[in-house]
């Protein structure tokens, strides 16, 4: 079944402008040498031939046909890439953190997904964080219910906390179920946690220690690879997967072990790359709700952006690349670009109507006073 709008899964595709988006979650956010092979040659052969990777370090297949989803799902049931429902599927949100060892991470994953698979039944944009590493980072992402590393072991926090409750590994995840529960039971018509009104059942007492976002280049875990826009080729992904790979909220990918590699052109190796501060939608005609494409007018912007400035370029007002707010946003609107400063793609525009051979002056002259 697809449904047009919905936040999409792998068992409840959403149609868009060049067919159906499929979304796939691994589990623990990594994926096999053979599973990200597969998932390429799939992409290939039902898809587009174009991999994306979300904001919450999922893959997402597009222009898939209706018809290519029974055949779609038996692979990814084969690969251990499909959940048993689409309950199941909506309810295990997790984001967990790229830079594990040998701590507790993989197991309170493994815990987590097993106590979701049968309730609390939650919005579909209802998320968890492991963020259990030596330190958190996962922070600038979005999660409702978050368990991480403290000065003195693990926490349990609650979107909206500065501080968590200490809890021991084996108490994390039913707590975090029993907080799930209770926000289920109170929640009404709202899907956030932090938007609720009331404070959660938990005890702020100590702050999460917080540490660095993985960036281009070499790490103690392995290589990270940046991909422009969150997008990569299938062919290049059979040859980046030369090593497990964890997938990162960050538009990037971490090749487990690997110190250096002869990577696929195109990919993003250098952490000062500007087109790490550059966020940008499919666009039309891909998306049946932009009227501008985006991605190649966002590449010839990079170059010019001004040193640590944030650029959004967005098909429409949702904003789904980047919701938050950008020094930069263009927003598509009836085929030509409003230019929005120090705000999300809905906001009051500085500028309307631009055409792209306009926008370079226009981002200087708005941007010349406060510079």
């Amino acid at each position: 079944m697809s449904l047009r709008g919905w936040c999409p899964g792998a068992l409840r595709p959403m149609m868009s402008g060049d067919g159906l988006v499929l979304r796939i979650r691994p589990h623990a956010g990594r994926l096999s040498v053979a599973q990200a092979r597969a998932v390429a040659d799939l992409a290939q052969a039902h898809g587009n031939g174009r991999i994306d990777l979300g904001a919450r370090a999922h893959l997402q297949l597009r222009g898939v046909a209706e018809a290519a989803l029974p055949a779609l799902w038996a692979a990814l049931a084969d690969l251990g890439l499909l959940d048993q429902d689409a309950g199941a599927e909506a309810r295990r949100n997790i984001l967990t953190t790229p830079i594990h060892g040998a701590d507790e991470t993989l197991a309170l994953v493994a815990a987590l997904e097993e106590g979701l698979r049968t309730g609390p039944d939650l919005p579909a944009k209802f998320g968890f964080a492991v963020d259990t590493g030596a330190a958190a980072v996962l922070g600038g992402a979005s999660a409702d219910l978050r368990i991480e590393r403290a000065a003195d072991g693990l926490i349990l926090r609650a979107e909206g906390m500065a501080r968590g409750e200490a809890v021991s590994a084996a108490q994390a995840v039913p707590r975090a179920l029993e907080i799930a529960r209770w926000f289920a039971a109170r929640r009404g018509a709202e899907t956030r946690i932090a938007r609720l009104g009331l404070a959660p059942p938990l005890r702020a007492e100590q702050p999460p220690l917080t540490g660095a976002v993985l960036v281009p280049g070499a790490t103690p875990f392995g290589l990270c690879i940046g991909l422009p826009f969150g997008q990569i080729g299938a062919q290049d992904l059979h040859r980046l997967a030369l090593a497990p790979l964890r997938l990162t909220p960050w538009r990037s990918v971490l090749l487990e072990g690997v110190a250096a590699a002869d990577l696929p052109p195109g990919l993003i190796r250098n952490a000062a790359d500007p087109l790490l501060r550059v966020s940008a939608c499919t666009g039309a005609p891909g998306c049946a709700s932009a009227t501008v494409e985006t991605r190649a007018l966002a590449r010839r912007l990079a170059a010019g952006l001004p040193a640590g400035a944030t650029l959004h370029v967005s098909g429409c007002a949702k904003g789904c690349a980047h919701p938050r707010p950008a020094d930069i946003t263009l927003t598509g609107r009836d085929g030509a670009f409003d230019l929005i400063l120090n705000a999300g793609p809905a906001a009051a525009p500085l500028r309307r109507g631009l055409g792209p051979a306009d926008i370079p002056d226009a981002i200087r002259g708005s941007l010349a006073p406060r510079l």
